[in-house]
């Protein structure tokens, strides 16, 4: 198993706790729905996922899952209040244009929020951008910035002071380790690789 599908599940086993059976469920950023085929298939959730790039949308029907090409805020304007008992954003959010309003949006069409982001203060990171003086080269984060992801690096702290100043109720998180499989929770904005949060507004 790769570091990388190794962290997916990871990934996907404490998100899928915090579904309900049977839940409606949409995926923002949904890529090729190793999720959202996870979720149907462990939780029989009602699932649906939304995503830019039409290679992945095509990944999606192919595995029998209800997936649009296209703006997930123009999709998620569609549906009324409290329409999805969960909306999941899971390594998303650093890569949106507006991460504020989507997050906002995704709170009104769902009843609870999963958000998921690789923590950018961690560390080895703040170590490797001091030492190199570069952009911050590892198993994450493994492009040049000139073909980069993610465009908005996004701390824990950072995370926490958004969800304060728009009175985003946390309900629970995760933080991981570098190894994502550790639980942080000694000084998580320094040690922790990875972040799960359950929002709620």
């Amino acid at each position: 198993m790769t570091k990388h599908v190794e962290k997916r599940t990871v990934d996907m086993q404490i998100i899928g706790e915090w579904v309900e059976p049977g839940a409606r469920v949409l995926d923002l950023g949904c890529g090729r729905g190793a999720l959202l085929e996870y979720l149907v298939q462990t939780k029989q959730v009602s699932a649906v996922g939304v995503d830019l790039d039409f290679e992945r949308i095509a990944a999606c029907v192919e595995r029998g899952l209800s997936a649009y090409q296209g703006d997930m805020m123009q999709l998620m304007r569609e549906f009324p209040d409290g329409h999805f008992d969960r909306v999941i954003c899971s390594r998303t959010v650093q890569e949106l244009g507006d991460p504020s309003g989507v997050i906002l949006e995704a709170l009104r069409v769902g009843k609870a929020l999963t958000v998921g982001f690789v923590n950018h203060a961690f560390w080895k990171n703040r170590v490797d951008t001091l030492l190199r003086g570069r952009k911050v080269r590892n198993d994450v984060y493994t492009t040049e910035w000139f073909e980069s992801r993610p465009a908005n690096p996004v701390s824990i702290a950072d995370f926490e002071h958004f969800c304060e100043v728009r009175g985003i109720e946390v309900v629970r998180r995760v933080c991981l380790g570098g190894n994502w499989h550790t639980p942080s929770r000694v000084l998580p904005n320094l040690f922790a690789g990875y972040a799960l949060y359950d929002l709620r507004k």
